[in-house]
């Protein structure tokens, strides 16, 4: 098997220097034609170990190796150097780098005077850049630690420890920490507030909320503005906190601001953005009523609550809504009481033209967003302190719309909102020019 590796490590040699003359993409086409077909007649495997593309990486490792110290020292290899400095080749030694195709043994030169500081496989460096963004990665898409490694070792033959893990992924603690006392923009059409509930264990375990805040640009993103972890006390009080902090990183008015019925939360809403119009999210009042309803109910309680919320008027949603009182207030009162009570901060959004309920209520933004974060949060079960609550969230939400392709539909369908956002709030929101 060396030997045909051998073979091909000659072949890529010879091939590269024409390659360099040829700038056809064709030419590189060929080269890497030549080397598969030739691997797979002598039965060399593409990848694991001894496989193909690991001896391809330790031949492109150390090639560039030996360039930063012939760089270095100022001499080729095989050629009597030292020059004024004395300073000389000094042998080698040997090192197993983690790599996207597996761990790669390579040959690290060293120099007499062990001035040597290569960059492409720095010194105690066991890892190529590539294997922290996939360990990245999966810990977004809601692996533990244990199945991370598990992975590594099954797929790549890496043994990767879990406290390695989470050494790789605290690297994003910086990272969160500039992201989160980054500038804002002066204005949003829509800012949606929510919390998601996770497990902490600080002495006994115990549900924290983690704060989370999503806006809608006037160019029609969705920016998701921060992230905080409360202390469990009294969520309107802490949401003050939150929405002061927003409007001192540069949010000086927001048109809409979508929340749940949280007792208090309006008034610190107001408090803030005094000219905000507060709307009670639709799917959290749904939600909120299948907590009172049996589970054969709940089909037949959200067929008749939905000629409420998509009434073409406050009126008639009332004649709807009075309607559903008469039918099911009787098994089912709770229900009833909880749309009375949250009645003021659910039908503002009735008078808005269609695309403003679109965004509002129809494609409400931050429910995606909570779906990824409680995937993510349900595979760690809980977490041992609140700075690892945050790095799960924070790497989740990271993750979101990796295509872009989420991000391209949003814009897409934006265009007329932003028209129905501009003719509403005349004059408090000026579109951004592209």
């Amino acid at each position: 098997m060396s030997t045909v590796i051998q073979a091909s490590t000659e072949i890529d040699l010879e091939d590269a220097a024409v390659a360099r003359k040829k700038p056809e993409n064709s030419t590189d086409r060929e080269l890497v034609a030549r080397l598969v077909d030739q691997a797979r007649a002598e039965g060399v495997e593409l990848v694991g170990e001894n496989g193909l593309l690991g001896r391809l990486t330790k031949l492109v490792l150390e090639s560039a190796l030996e360039g930063e110290i012939t760089d270095h020292l100022g001499y080729d290899k095989h050629e009597r150097g030292g020059g004024e400095t004395g300073n000389t080749r000094n042998g080698s030694r040997s090192k197993t780098v983690i790599t996207d195709v597996g761990p790669v043994e390579i040959t690290v030169p060293r120099d007499r005077d062990a001035t040597f500081e290569p960059k492409i496989v720095r010194k105690r460096q066991r890892r190529l850049s590539g294997v922290d963004e996939m360990v990245i990665s999966l810990a977004a898409k809601g692996l533990t630690t244990g199945e991370i490694s598990a992975h590594l070792a099954e797929v790549y033959g890496a043994d990767v420890s879990k406290q390695t893990i989470s050494t790789i992924t605290d690297k994003v603690l910086e990272g969160m920490t500039e992201w989160q006392n980054r500038p804002l923009d002066p204005v949003y059409p829509v800012i949606f507030i929510d919390a998601i509930h996770v497990k902490l264990r600080e002495g006994q375990v115990a549900n924290r909320p983690i704060y989370v805040a999503l806006a809608v640009t006037v160019d029609g993103e969705r920016d998701i503005l921060g992230l905080w972890a409360g202390d469990g006390g009294e969520g309107a009080k802490f949401w003050l906190h939150v929405l002061t902090e927003i409007k001192n990183r540069g949010v000086g008015d927001a048109l809409m601001v979508v929340c749940d019925g949280l007792k208090g939360l309006p008034q610190a809403i107001e408090q803030t953005w005094p000219a905000a119009v507060v709307q009670t999210c639709v799917v959290h009042l749904l939600r909120a009523s299948f907590r009172y309803a049996a589970r054969q109910h709940w089909d037949a309680v959200a067929k008749a609550l939905k000629p409420v919320y998509t009434a073409p008027t406050e009126a008639a949603a009332l004649e709807r809504f009075l309607e559903f009182a008469e039918v099911w207030g009787g098994r089912y009162p709770a229900i009833v009481k909880l749309w009375e009570n949250a009645w003021a901060e659910f039908v503002p959004f009735l008078s808005f033209d269609t695309e403003i309920r679109r965004v509002i209520c129809s494609t409400n933004a931050i429910e995606s967003v909570n779906a990824r974060i409680r995937r993510a949060v349900k595979a760690r079960g809980h977490f041992p302190n609140e700075q690892a609550a945050l790095k799960c969230v924070y790497m989740a939400i990271m993750s979101l719309d990796p295509t872009g392709k989420g991000r391209k539909r949003w814009i897409t369908r934006w265009k007329a909102a932003l028209n129905a956002f501009a003719i509403t709030f005349e004059g408090r929101l000026t579109p951004t020019t592209r």
